[in-house]
C-alpha cells in the first residue's frame, strides 16, 4: 500500500505541480463468496472486500474545472462542473468517476473543482469490480471535500445510481455496498432489498480464500447480464399473475415456480431457478458459517457454480476447466465462478497446505488446454474504503 500512494503522489506533482494539501482515499475490489446474479433480485448476496484497490489523491481547486488523470492509462481529461456533467464517448473510463460527481450533484452535493489521479492494483477485466472501486473512491473523496452529510448506504446508492443510469451498466447494489462497508476478517451478509446488513465473522482456520483468475474476459458481459434482467423480470411477472405476493424473484419459492411451470419458456424457467435457489445457498452458508461447517459452505460454492453454468447459463468453457481442475485438488472444499460471468475469476475454499498443489496441478494443466496463464491471488477480508 505504502509503494502505491508514493506512486500516486509522485504522478500527481508530475501531472499536477506539487503534491501539497491531498486526500489520499483508499476503496477495496470484492470478490463475492456466493449469491450470484441474486442482487438485481432483492435477494442476498455474501461478499467480502480484498487486499487490492484503487489509491486515490484528490485536491481542490479554486475553480470550476475537474481534472483527472489515470496513472494505469497514462490519460488526463478535464472538464467544467459549471455546465452539464456529460458522458465521454472516448476516455470511457472517465465515465465512473463523472457519473459518481453527477449523482452526487443530483443529490445536492456542492460541488468543487477538483485535481484527481488515481491507480489500481486490481486486475482488469477479473470481475473483482474495480469500476465500483473507483466509483466509491470517488464518492468518498467528494463527501470528505464537500462536506456532504449522506449515510453510507446511501453513498453506495449514489454510486450504483452512477453506473445504472450515467455509465449504463444495470448492476445491482452489492458491489459498492462492500467497497463502502467491507471490515477486516469478515464477510458482509447484505439484504438488497431492505440493504440490511451483518458483518459475519470469516473464521476459516486453517482454510483460505483463493481467486483464481481465468485471463479471460468475454465480450458478452453487458449485453447478457441485461439480457438476464429482462428474463428475470419476464418470470416475476408470469409469477404476480398467480401468486400477487411476488414482487421479485426474491418473494418466490420452488413450489411456486414450478406452480408456474407450464406458462413460462423453459429458458425464463431456468433463469428463475437459479436466482431462487442461489438466494437459499447464501442463507444455508451465513448459517453454515456461524456454525463452523466449512464442508457444508464448500458444497454450497460447488452447488451455486453448477446452478450457474446450466441454469443461468453464464459461466464459459474455460472457467468451467479451472473450477472442475480446482475440485480434484486435495484440500479444496468448493469452487466457483464469482462476479458477473463470462470470464473473470473463480472462488476457492481451500486449505492453506494445499495452496502449493493448486498452483503446481491447476495452473500448467489449464494452461495446457487453454493457451492462458491463470492468475492466483490469496486474498483475507480487509476494510471497506477509507481516506489515508
Amino acid at each position: 500500500m505504502r509503494s502505491e500512494i508514493a506512486v500516486v503522489k509522485q504522478t500527481f506533482a508530475k501531472v499536477f505541480g506539487a503534491a501539497d494539501g491531498l486526500t489520499i482515499v483508499r476503496a477495496p475490489g470484492r470478490v463475492n463468496l456466493i449469491g450470484e446474479h441474486t442482487d438485481y433480485n432483492d435477494g442476498y448476496v455474501f461478499p467480502m472486500a480484498i487486499n487490492f484497490d484503487i489509491v486515490m489523491a484528490v485536491r481542490k481547486r479554486s475553480d470550476q474545472l475537474v481534472k483527472m488523470h489515470a496513472i494505469d492509462f497514462n490519460r488526463t481529461v478535464e472538464f467544467s462542473i459549471a455546465r452539464p456533467i456529460e458522458y465521454d464517448t472516448e476516455e470511457l473510463w472517465s465515465n465512473y468517476l463523472r457519473g459518481v460527481l453527477w449523482a452526487l450533484q443530483g443529490a445536492g452535493a456542492k460541488l468543487v473543482g477538483l485535481e484527481i489521479a488515481f491507480l489500481g492494483t486490481i486486475p482488469q477485466g477479473s470481475g473483482l469490480s474495480s469500476s465500483a472501486a473507483l466509483e466509491v473512491a470517488t464518492a468518498v473523496a467528494v463527501k470528505h471535500l464537500t462536506g456532504f452529510k449522506i449515510t453510507l448506504p446511501d453513498l453506495a446508492l449514489l454510486c450504483q445510481k452512477a453506473e445504472n443510469d450515467f455509465v449504463g451498466m444495470k448492476c445491482g447494489i452489492m458491489d459498492q455496498f462492500i467497497s463502502l462497508l467491507g471490515q477486516k476478517d469478515h464477510a458482509l451478509f447484505i439484504d438488497c432489498r431492505t440493504l440490511e446488513y451483518e458483518r459475519i465473522p470469516l473464521e476459516l482456520g486453517d482454510y483460505r480464500i483463493l481467486v483464481c483468475h481465468s485471463g479471460v474476459k468475454h465480450s458478452l458481459v453487458d449485453s447478457e447480464y441485461n439480457r438476464r434482467r429482462q428474463e428475470c423480470e419476464t418470470g416475476v411477472q408470469i409469477l404476480a399473475n398467480r401468486f400477487p405476493a411476488v414482487q421479485a424473484l426474491r418473494d418466490a419459492d420452488l413450489a411456486m415456480l414450478t406452480a408456474c411451470q407450464a406458462q413460462m419458456d423453459p429458458v425464463i424457467y431456468q433463469r428463475c431457478r437459479h436466482v431462487i435457489t442461489e438466494n437459499e445457498r447464501v442463507l444455508k452458508s451465513v448459517a453454515a458459517l456461524k456454525a463452523g461447517d466449512l464442508k457444508c459452505f464448500g458444497q454450497l460454492l460447488n452447488q451455486s457454480h453448477d446452478s450457474l453454468r446450466d441454469d443461468y447459463e453464464v459461466s464459459c468453457a474455460e472457467v468451467d476447466l479451472l473450477v472442475s481442475l480446482a475440485r480434484k485438488v486435495e484440500g479444496v472444499l468448493g469452487a466457483r465462478i464469482t462476479g458477473g460471468g463470462f470470464g473473470g475469476c473463480t472462488v476457492n475454499l481451500i486449505h492453506a497446505d494445499a495452496i502449493g498443489e493448486f498452483s503446481k496441478q491447476v495452473l500448467p494443466e489449464y494452461r495446457k488446454q487453454t493457451g492462458i496463464e491463470a492468475q492466483v491471488y490469496v486474498s483475507t477480508a480487509a476494510n471497506g474504503a477509507e481516506l489515508l
